[in-house]
């Protein structure tokens, strides 16, 4: 049994409105259940689950509404959720899908075949966040209710990778919807900051940049793992800077945290009634050449840079909470192979390219951007400008704020030579990955290279409309080594996701696929005994 804990200050401060700094316990006990405070780093500017999606709006969104399914467990596999069992027809473009019928939004409508339906019609008519994962594949017209607890999809042609998209699909309820609707905007403007959910938490207080709760709903549908152990439910605290995150943890004025640096976990692991979770996922790091503009289209100055780079390094910055990358793909990722000679570091070699290369003597700079404030990021960086000395190429690090990367990054004509991106797959499917290097997802984030290569690009599309698996396993090993020929990136590692906690937290349940600092906040609970 562990020690009796006492009343969250700080929790208790926020949800009255007032901020007071004496530590304390974190949760709040009240008569419905502990309040859990989760701090992180990263707001929530648009919760509408069909426009936006990055770990910490999935997080509340995937608390606050349902999919057809979900996953879970590490390796991650697909769960029934709404969706009680579905079938596919025997060429792969037909998806049927029967529902459960005791799901109820929040307000008491039932969770059924229609509001499925309309949904994804949202979700592909408003053409934004989720769209691009079946918008090839899927029209609004390809969707029928069949009866009011079934519902079938009819896809354009065979897409294997469908299902593996479907937890991504959170499902609204339309009457709430329609009713907030302005100017045939579907509800946008209303879902920012408001739900119309099913799932096991409603929205609470809603203060942007400060905090953002949610409350559990006492009879959700499909009950809560824990019983009577279950939270009322969960603050999600804004904290900008790791090292006031570590504090706070180890004042008692927060229960979990993400987004610590590797030091930091490594100095509070011993901390009594902290324990620390990490897990080896499947985030990789990389960094991405212009393949199109400016020296680095010059293959032989990519590859010059990939085998300057000193690898081992990378591990150290993570303390070695982190593995190096022998594929594009991650290695949990199903389809994987160990490409052979993927760059290490070798001088020798490094030289040789450069030798090869349009800057046979060095001679340039090169900008290398990261986030700002993701320390191991700027570590890298460090490494790297430490490295290509060497070669006499000078490296320019420049930190800047994501959205400013994402946008310079989506054009040829302003994506930096080197660029530092963790890229978290959305699915288990090995299309997840591989797509990302197809033309089409130029103007993406994870497509900053800008790599074109149209055989590549043919495999591409001739595996993701496979129902075979063995022809497209075949076709991926193909691509995962022709990927790494051409040198669109340095691959360079796949970090560990980690997260520190009081001891007192329980149910943290781990699966790879989710993103980086997201927690599945439905299993979670406090022993407060």
């Amino acid at each position: 049994m562990k020690k009796n804990l006492v009343l969250a200050a700080m929790a208790a401060a926020l949800l009255s409105g007032t901020l007071m700094t004496s530590p304390a316990s974190a949760f709040e006990r009240t008569d419905n259940g502990e309040i859990i405070v989760f701090a992180g780093r990263q707001a929530i500017p648009v919760l509408d689950p069909h426009v936006r999606y990055d770990w910490s709006t999935r997080m509340i969104q995937q608390a606050v509404y349902d999919a057809l399914v979900k996953y879970e467990g590490d390796p991650a596999e697909i769960k029934p959720w709404l969706a009680e069992s579905w079938e596919t027809s025997e060429d792969g473009k037909t998806w049927t899908f029967k529902l459960v019928e005791n799901a109820k939004f929040h307000n008491g409508d039932p969770v059924n075949a229609e509001a499925v339906r309309y949904s994804f019609e949202r979700g592909l008519k408003l053409n934004k966040g989720v769209a691009w994962m079946l918008k090839d594949f899927l029209a609004p017209e390809g969707i029928t209710v069949v009866d009011d607890y079934t519902v079938q999809f009819e896809l354009k042609a065979p897409y294997a990778p469908f299902l593996s998209f479907m937890p991504w699909w959170f499902i609204v309820n339309p009457e709430q919807v329609k009713a907030n609707e302005v100017d045939g905007d579907y509800g946008e403007k209303w879902l920012t900051e408001n739900a119309a959910g099913s799932g096991p938490f409603k929205l609470g207080r809603w203060e942007p940049n400060v905090l953002y709760e949610i409350e559990a709903v006492a009879d959700y549908w499909k009950g809560w793992p824990q019983g009577e152990n279950r939270p009322a439910g969960f603050i999600y605290r804004i904290i900008r800077e790791p090292s006031a995150q570590r504090a706070s943890l180890q004042r008692g004025e927060v229960d979990i945290v993400e987004g610590l640096t590797s030091d930091d976990y490594v100095q509070i692991a011993n901390t009594p009634g902290i324990e620390i979770q990490n897990h080896k996922g499947m985030t990789t790091f990389g960094i991405k050449f212009n393949t199109q503009q400016g020296p680095t289209a010059d293959i032989n100055l990519r590859k010059a840079i990939a085998y300057a780079l000193d690898y081992d390094a990378l591990i150290q910055i993570y303390n070695g909470a982190a593995s190096l990358q022998t594929s594009p793909l991650p290695d949990a990722m199903r389809g994987h192979i160990d490409v052979p000679d993927i760059p290490r570091q070798d001088m020798a070699k490094a030289k040789e390219y450069l030798a090869k290369s349009q800057y046979p003597d060095g001679g340039i700079t090169l900008p290398y951007v990261h986030v700002a404030g993701l320390e191991e990021a700027r570590r890298i960086g460090l490494v790297l400008l430490e490295n290509l000395k060497e070669l006499n190429i000078n490296v320019e690090i420049t930190p800047e704020q994501w959205p400013n990367m994402v946008a310079n990054g989506s054009r040829v004509e302003t994506s930096p030579a080197m660029t530092s991106v963790y890229v978290t797959p959305i699915s288990t499917d090995p299309d997840a990955v591989a797509y990302q290097y197809h033309k089409n997802s130029w103007g993406q984030y994870y497509a900053m290279a800008f790599y074109d290569n149209p055989d590549v690009a043919g495999m591409i599309d001739k595996a993701r409309a496979s129902t075979d698996w063995d022809e497209r396993a075949d076709l991926y090993a193909k691509i995962q080594t022709q990927i790494v020929a051409d040198q669109p990136e340095v691959f360079g590692m796949l970090q560990n996701r980690r997260w520190a906690h009081r001891d007192y937290l329980e149910g943290f349940k781990f699966s790879p696929v989710r993103f980086t600092g997201e927690v599945d906040l439905y299993p979670l609970w406090i022993d407060a005994e």
